[in-house]
């Protein structure tokens, strides 16, 4: 048979309960602290992960987008160079042929260029006769060299003769002349006037331009590194 407690007993057993409750909501409080500091470091090591994800997606963008604009810009500076060396080297190139046109322009003027420009006259009328290989063929020159064209057609028609070994006429034509911006030489009409055969020293400079152009170039400028391909 149990017997009632004491009031000392019935507060010591209330202490020794508090103290009880008070231990366990002290390591509740403890376990719960612990369990937050670690939901805090996780949640702030994601949150870290996540910023510096945005923050190198974010460089990683500029990055492309400066080393692309740095790429487009040396591009058109390399283009831009390129373009500036291609006109240079062709204004040099243009400058030699206006240069040579000045030359043959002296060299079939005046009286001193006689004789050597009736031989070119005479040479250019046999190549486009004997292209032609008709009876009569005309001759247009300049109105200045109309002399020097007859003497030159006559010495012409001997030469042919002498090859072909059959008459060829050629006839000056001094109502239709060249113009007197030509710098020379003759161009032979036949077929009744629908083969015009350019022998003037202006289409033979353009020709020579044309062809000859990549050996000017090479000798001015050196071979060009970018060509693979050679005729």
């Amino acid at each position: 048979m149990s017997h009632a407690l004491s009031d000392d007993e019935v507060a010591r057993e209330l202490r020794k309960m508090t103290a009880f409750i008070r231990q366990e909501a002290v390591e509740k409080a403890k376990e719960i602290e612990i369990k937050a500091d670690e939901e805090y470091a996780i949640e702030k090591s994601k949150l870290v992960r996540q910023e510096t994800a945005v923050i190198d997606r974010s460089y990683a963008s500029r990055w492309k987008t400066a080393a692309l604009s740095q790429q487009i810009t040396r591009s058109k500076l390399a283009n831009r160079t390129r373009l500036q060396i291609i006109n240079a080297k062709q204004t040099l190139v243009d400058e030699i042929m206006e240069r040579a046109r000045h030359q043959l322009s002296q060299r079939t003027d005046g009286d001193h260029a006689h004789d050597a420009y009736r031989r070119v006259l005479r040479d250019l009328m046999l190549e486009g006769a004997y292209a032609l290989r008709e009876p009569t063929v005309a001759v247009k020159t300049r109105r200045k060299d109309v002399g020097l064209a007859k003497a030159a057609a006559s010495e012409a028609q001997r030469i042919y003769k002498e090859q072909m070994h059959h008459d060829v006429t050629m006839v000056v034509d001094e109502d239709d002349p060249l113009p007197e911006s030509c710098t020379g030489g003759v161009s032979i009409v036949g077929g009744g006037g629908k083969i015009d055969i350019n022998n003037t020293l202006d289409e033979r400079l353009h020709l020579l331009q044309t062809e000859s152009l990549p050996a000017v170039r090479a000798t001015l400028f050196g071979p060009n590194p970018n060509r693979k391909f050679y005729d």
